[in-house]
């Protein structure tokens, strides 16, 4: 059986603590002609500002899910397509590898399964929010990227590896040695992608990009550009 994101060439990142350009709504970011739309950030994030953009997304025919930093934050809405849930491979704090997704379990309800995916982040970017979170070691070389995403995808059957600079465009190496590593896993990548030659320089090594500060820094015009990019490549 197929995954929804194995036919995509691109995401767009919804940030619910970043703002819009003046006189951009959400309609229109869903309009570029992006595959999905991801809502989901590291700080800032409350159910209520996810709700909000979710509630926003929704009224337009476009792929919706929510990638929650943590189970307080999980919006409960048939408008999801689903759940994409990170787990950081080369955390330092292994509360980003196991322990946050213990927590999933014991929300109030049973957890939507059918709709929920891991995505193995390996996170790449030091002066990133996420990277100072997770106490993430970024000091890795291609090599050790590819053996992350081996191991995501032989010992722990994971669907999605992300790599992911947040924030500055990652090494094109690294990039090439990751999606060689990976067979059946759809290889994501985010970080730094802000015109159409970063764009389809990536988009030659990984499945999906993702994009996400653009839309809030640049708008629609700037994204619509990265998706015409993702399918040239």
């Amino acid at each position: 059986m197929t995954a929804p994101w194995d036919d995509w060439n691109h995401i767009l990142k919804l940030d619910p603590d970043k703002d819009l350009p003046e006189g951009i709504t959400y309609g229109d970011l869903c309009a570029t002609g992006t595959d999905a739309i991801e809502v989901g950030g590291t700080m800032g994030m409350t159910e209520e500002n996810m709700t909000a953009v979710i509630e926003a997304c929704a009224k337009h025919d476009v792929p919706l899910y929510q990638e929650p930093s943590n189970p307080s934050v999980v919006v409960e809405t048939d408008a999801l397509e689903g759940y994409l849930v990170p787990t950081v491979f080369n955390a330092g704090s292994p509360f980003w590898i196991t322990e946050a997704h213990k927590e999933w379990v014991r929300i109030e309800g049973d957890l939507d399964w059918e709709r929920t995916t891991l995505e193995a982040y390996i996170v790449m970017n030091p002066e990133a929010d996420v990277a100072t979170l997770t106490e993430a070691n970024c000091d890795l070389g291609a090599d050790d990227v590819a053996a992350y995403a081996t191991i995501a995808e032989r010992m722990f059957g994971q669907e999605i590896v992300y790599v992911e600079y947040s924030g500055m465009l990652g090494d094109e190496e690294v990039v090439a040695a990751a999606g060689d590593a990976v067979d059946e896993s759809t290889l994501f990548y985010g970080g730094g992608i802000r015109d159409y030659d970063s764009a389809y320089l990536m988009a030659q090594h990984a499945d999906v990009i993702v994009v996400g500060d653009l839309a809030h820094d640049e708008g629609v015009e700037a994204v619509r550009e990265t998706v015409e990019a993702a399918n040239d490549a």
